[in-house]
């Protein structure tokens, strides 16, 4: 601190020195000028006082002698030319003598203004000196963070080799994780072949059993004896008997036809014979189907609105997702999140358990029959479809590629493809022929339902659209968007109307020939419970159905556009899908419960 101090008056001197030296120059010439003033000033004084001894030595001469008169009149004039001169350069001395005067007050002023300058200088200066004092305090500070920082820095650094290289590390094995979970899951594609093979296997066994009990009760009801009457003739007609056909009169009577020798037939002849008319029904070797041997229908005489539940029954172990009619109504097929596709028989009003379709990893969310009602369809949560052939309920094929759940998936017309569409936001064709697919379209939102016609896919999505592709251009015909999410599309029997459901609460047919909304159906009370609820036109096109998040089964006239009835007392938990069989008899529901019902009007 001596030493600062000590330094500030040493550049204050110097600074005085340096002001000194710069300004002496200007003050030199007015210092002389006034020392010469002053002596001119003593001189004039001198000479004053002596002028005036002279002057009165003269007049005492003058008066001790006249003599020298003149010689005094001489002198005197001489002494007033004198007096006068040395009064005008007294009065010139007077006159710089005052300008010097005010030359001195104003370098004195200047002195004085620029003493204060200094004193301002010195102020500032020692504010700027503290300000150096603390800066240099901030820079000591700043030079300590920093050494901080880098030491820190270089820790991090430290840090981030060691990170990379545990990076690298982990890296390294999660490729292999990702080898050995390729070769996991292809081993694990490999087991559930296995498994599927054991399942089909199984299944021929149990089909083979059925067969061998079969063909035994018919052996032993042929080994019994037939009570004949003599009066009682019967006509046994062959199954092939085109011949015994042709050569029976229409006319005819058919009973007491056949004569003695028929009642004289070897067991063995009897018993092929009821081979014959039983054992054909199954031409696909699986008896016990009623499916391989049904009609599908062309068209429905009689569509009959339901208003009775006719059978109310324990469909699956959780929720159910879907239901549909086989082509000939004779079979029910019924999908949930227990993984499996339930069949049932439809006798007389009530559904009776068929079977179980196995394979899926996960919920089915769609089922769908193809035209002959000889395959069936399922889409599942586990991001594939898969087709089970119905004669012998073994899986033939497993369609996996999307990203996403599969949510829907339907066969077009030729029953040698299928379009199916995913939570992953694309829809796929695939070539059940080649068992690959053919071609992938990127939607742009999740799928949550498909229909089909020869040539166009109408899909309804996630983002409130419906979508209308052309399958060989891969290619969006138009959109069509609506007011929520669509949940569910269905066709009417000729293709011409498209019926939509969406999260709005409102279901609405879309004339295809027009691309126009035609009708519009709401109902007090009626709510849409999820994103997957399915809604149903009636076979001949005249009603359409739908079941809603309370419960109830909504049914609407088309062509007077009000609700016809509703159905509130049998469901306890909201409806997912409906399903109109394509007789027009029945109709079945099933819902977030465990529960299906059928309905019908009888």
């Amino acid at each position: 601190m001596a030493e600062r101090r000590a330094d500030w008056k040493r550049h204050i001197s110097d600074q005085l020195k340096l002001r000194d030296r710069v300004q002496r120059h200007t003050f030199e010439e007015i210092v002389q000028q006034y020392n010469r003033l002053l002596e001119k000033s003593d001189l004039q004084a001198v000479l004053t006082e002596r002028y005036q001894t002279e002057k009165y030595d003269v007049q005492r001469g003058h008066e001790a002698s006249s003599l020298d008169s003149s010689r005094s009149d001489s002198l005197h004039q001489e002494m007033s030319q004198m007096r006068i001169r040395h009064q005008e350069e007294l009065t010139e001395l007077h006159k710089k003598r005052g300008e010097l005067a005010q030359t001195v007050i104003e370098l004195n002023n200047q002195i004085q203004q620029k003493d204060r300058e200094i004193q301002s200088n010195e102020a500032r200066m020692l504010e700027y000196q503290q300000q150096i004092a603390s800066l240099e305090g901030d820079c000591r500070d700043l030079r300590s963070n920093l050494q901080e920082l880098e030491m820190a820095n270089q820790t991090l650094k430290d840090e981030y080799d060691a990170l990379q290289i545990t990076f690298s590390a982990l890296e390294e094995k999660l490729r292999k994780t990702s080898e050995d979970n390729q070769e996991l899951v292809s081993r694990w594609m490999a087991e559930k072949a296995l498994e599927a093979n054991r399942l089909n296997a199984e299944n021929e066994k149990d089909t083979r059993r059925r067969q061998a009990k079969l063909q035994k009760d018919l052996a032993d009801a042929a080994k019994e004896p037939l009570p004949i009457e003599q009066d009682d003739d019967i006509e046994v007609l062959a199954e092939d008997g085109g011949k015994g056909a042709g050569e029976t009169s229409p006319n005819r009577p058919i009973g007491r036809t056949l004569s003695r020798k028929t009642s004289q037939q070897p067991q063995g002849g009897l018993l092929d014979s009821i081979s014959n008319i039983f054992g054909r029904r199954s031409a696909n070797s699986f008896g016990t189907s009623p499916e391989t041997s049904e009609t599908p229908s062309g068209g429905c005489a009689e569509v009959r609105v339901p208003t009775t539940a006719l059978h109310v029954f324990e469909a699956h172990d959780g929720e159910v997702n879907t239901v549909r009619f086989s082509p000939g109504s004779r079979l029910l097929a019924t999908g949930g999140m227990d993984r499996r596709v339930k069949l049932w028989e439809v006798v007389s009003g009530r559904c009776e358990a068929k079977g179980a379709l196995t394979g899926s990893n996960a919920g089915i969310t769609s089922i769908e029959f193809d035209s002959s009602g000889s395959y069936l369809l399922a889409a599942s949560n586990d991001f594939a479809s898969r087709i089970w052939t119905m004669d012998d309920y073994r899986l033939r094929h497993t369609l996996t590629g999307h990203s996403g759940k599969v949510l829907s998936a339907r066969f077009l017309l030729d029953n040698a493809r299928i379009v199916s569409g995913s939570y992953d936001r694309t829809l796929k064709l695939w070539d059940l022929r080649s068992k690959v697919c053919m071609k992938t379209v990127f939607a742009g939102s999740s799928c949550n339902d498909i229909v089909c016609t020869e040539q166009c896919v109408m899909s309804g999505h996630f983002d409130k659209k419906v979508r209308f592709w052309d399958i060989r251009a891969e290619s969006i015909v138009r959109e069509m968007e609506l007011l929520g999410r669509v949940t569910s599309l269905d066709l009417n029997h000729d293709r011409s109307e498209l019926l939509t459901c969406s999260r709005d609460d409102m279901l609405k047919i879309i004339d295809l020939r027009s691309n126009a909304i035609r009708q519009t159906f709401s109902a007090q009370g009626f709510k849409c419970g999820a994103d997957w609820t399915r809604v149903t036109f009636s076979p001949d096109g005249s009603y359409v159905a739908g079941g809603s998040a309370d419960g109830a089964l909504y049914v609407w006239n088309v062509l007077t556009g009000k609700l016809d009835r509703t159905l509130d007392r049998n469901h306890s938990s909201a409806i997912n899908s409906v399903s109109w069989s394509p007789s027009g008899t029945y109709v079945a529901s099933v819902e977030k419960g465990s529960r299906a019902i059928l309905w019908s009007d009888m």
